[in-house]
């Protein structure tokens, strides 16, 4: 005879006077990118406009028209993991573990002490174990089957690294993988707030991507969207005239989504909350359908209840394509007017990192409030005439930041938008 255990209660969520649930508060962050490899570490690199981008040493790139690439660099697994899961995980989870137990930390949060099923893991990832399965595929290539780990069952799929963040934190909660590239990471907060509102109290969330092996980079040259400059200063300008491609780059950002009753209750200090969330998809090429960028921006300010006079601060999407950035800038002056608020996009420092970028964009949306400074775009002068945005060079501090808009685009037609405020 069979039995089934009945999951622990949670607490249902809390909803403000007009019968909406409350806004959700980020309470941990925790960061891997190629200018630093932690929260601190990165946002102090990030304020002095310091670029993680340089020549590829991952692998011999000499032979390929792109060799710049954003890598996190120093990054020992053995220094943060324990050694049974390294002959199990990818680069692109190994990082993942180790921000999430930085958010975790950040957030002064234990799962076990928490109820089950109470927390849960909701990660973007576009490539999931990409060197991970080259290796494999080369093991089975040249040497027979009996060479596959056995580990490759999972290690290269796009949802390993919310399944290993669960079974290392005893997180039961909901958990799942959204894929749609770099959108992916405002998708994955949107669909843990989800979470939230049916009454699960805590998601680490938001995206990790890494795919610098020669597999992965066969698949991002025929894109045919990189730069082949061979100058890190100059290979990824967004927005500029001369704008021709962009950098890859990997790692990303994951976040303590809680809820905000439950975070007010254990005295958690927010960075911010979630206000307002939109996604829309463009139309096919060639169908002569205008993007949908403005639309999911337009929405997500709805939805937070503001307009676009209250919003201090832009993340740009920023492409760093002529076509595309004229897109994004068309779609910010429709919405805010031409130049008509300051717009950053401290990726150029990273590169793109497909489902991490957006998440660590929203890192340093909620440290822009808390701190209030804009971080600069780097290494690329005014922009062009058609792209008639206020792009921020240099760090800029404003007297106050309370509202940010975080935008991107992921490859096939997703758009996300998200709209931050500080608490």
């Amino acid at each position: 005879m069979s039995t089934q255990t009945e999951a622990a209660p949670v607490p249902a969520p809390v909803a403000t006077v007009s019968g909406a649930p409350a806004a959700p508060v980020i309470t941990g962050i925790g960061v891997a990118a190629p200018n630093g490899l932690g929260t601190r570490a990165w946002w102090s690199a990030v304020l002095r406009g310091e670029s993680g981008i340089r020549p590829l040493t991952r692998f011999d790139a000499a032979q390929y028209p792109a060799q710049l690439a954003g890598e996190v660099r120093g990054f020992d697994a053995a220094e943060h993991l324990p050694g049974r899961l390294l002959p199990q995980t990818d680069q692109v989870t190994r990082l993942a573990l180790t921000a999430a137990d930085e958010a975790l930390a950040d957030a002064g949060v234990d799962p076990a002490e928490l109820p089950d099923y109470a927390a849960g893991v909701i990660t973007a990832s576009s490539a999931g174990g990409y060197e991970f399965g080259q290796r494999e595929l080369q093991a089975l290539w040249s040497k027979g089957g009996q060479y596959v780990s056995a580990y490759q069952s999972f290690a290269w799929f796009y949802a390993v690294n919310s399944g290993q963040i669960s079974i290392r934190n005893g997180m039961r909660g909901p958990n799942s993988v959204l894929v749609s590239e770099q959108a992916g990471g405002l998708d994955a907060v949107a669909q843990a707030r989800r979470q939230l509102r049916k009454g699960v109290r805590l998601v680490v969330t938001g995206g990790m991507d890494s795919s610098l092996c020669p597999w992965g980079w066969a698949a991002h040259l025929a894109s045919g969207e990189l730069s082949t400059s061979e100058d890190p200063e100059r290979a990824y300008l967004p927005f500029a005239e001369e704008a021709g491609g962009h950098v890859v780059g990997e790692g990303g950002a994951l976040l303590v989504l809680e809820d905000a009753a439950a975070a007010r209750e254990r005295g958690a200090r927010p960075y911010g909350e979630v206000a307002g969330y939109a996604a829309t998809f463009d139309p096919p090429p060639g169908s002569g359908g205008a993007p949908r960028l403005r639309d999911a921006a337009a929405l997500a300010l709805r939805e937070a209840g503001l307009a676009p006079a209250d919003v201090d601060v832009v993340f740009a999407d920023a492409a760093g394509r002529r076509g595309a950035d004229r897109a994004e800038a068309e779609a910010l002056a429709e919405l805010f007017g031409e130049y008509g608020v300051p717009v950053t996009a401290p990726k150029t420092m990273t590169g793109r990192l497909a489902a991490g970028g957006a998440s660590l964009d929203l890192a340093a949306a909620l440290l822009s409030l808390r701190d209030g400074v804009i971080p600069p775009t780097v290494h690329t002068g005014p922009p062009a005439a058609d792209c008639p945005v206020d792009l921020v060079t240099g760090v800029r501090r404003p007297d106050r930041l309370r509202t940010a808009l975080v935008l991107a685009r992921g490859r096939g037609g997703f758009n996300a938008a998200m709209v931050v405020r500080g608490r």
